[in-house]
């Protein structure tokens, strides 16, 4: 079976996890295109931090579940990440969190809390925290507001001027070039609606996806420590 491999964030954070554990008692393969825990291992031997504080280390980090991405018409409009932790977080943790979360998405955004459950939120860009039998969740996601609006409007512009040229057509009206004119229009807005949204969305998705990464293997760092151990 196929080893998992690590994008830069969680490496980051594995070493920083083994690193402290070293502090406290006794490849060939690039970051960017991420790495094996048997690689991790390796690099930590040459370095002097063992291959079990390195595993301990990467289960910490693997806590944090993959990004799942919502699509309309086949592109990416959300982004979601959810975090398991063995444990709950402080309320101090959860502030520490927020100010990660403000800091990584360039959002002061406003928390608010009922009950057990707490909640920061910017926008469209939203951070939950819940409890687990075992510890505490925390669900991020994010939605491309005028992403929908876009997407559903060029594909409209470009039916409404197919739809009209093909009326045209069965009319006999294709010698209108004031109609046609107005036709090819209304297309070339819809094309360049729908051509605009194909460049943004995809770097929009992938920065966020990038930055839920980073705060995500930040904050499975901190859940690994008891609390107040910082």
């Amino acid at each position: 079976m196929a080893q998992r491999r690590y994008n830069e964030a969680e490496i980051t954070a594995i070493f920083e996890r083994a690193t402290r554990a070293l502090q406290a008692g006794p490849g060939e393969t690039s970051p960017a295109e991420g790495m094996t825990l048997a690689e991790l291992q390796e690099i930590g031997r040459e370095i002097g931090i063992s291959p079990g504080s390195i595993a301990l280390a990467a289960q910490v980090v693997g806590q944090a579940t993959l990004p799942a991405s919502r699509t309309f018409l086949g592109f990416p409009i959300g982004v979601e990440r959810t975090i398991e932790l063995d444990r709950q977080l402080s309320e101090e943790e959860w502030e520490r969190f927020v100010v990660d979360l403000r800091e990584t998405f360039g959002a002061r955004g406003s928390m608010k809390g009922q009950g057990a459950l707490r909640q920061w939120t910017n926008g469209n860009l939203q951070a939950l925290l819940e409890p687990t039998p075992t510890g505490h969740r925390i669900r991020l996601r994010t939605i491309k507001g005028e992403a929908v609006s876009m997407l559903g409007g060029g594909l409209g512009m470009l039916g409404l001027s197919a739809a009209g040229l093909v009326a045209a057509t069965v009319q006999g009206a294709l010698v209108d070039v004031g109609m046609l004119a107005a036709m090819g229009s209304l297309g070339v807005a819809g094309a360049g609606l729908l051509a605009t949204s194909a460049l943004r969305l995809p770097r929009w998705a992938r920065t966020r996806r990038h930055q839920m990464e980073e705060v995500a293997a930040r904050v499975a760092l901190t859940a690994s420590s008891l609390p107040g151990s910082d």
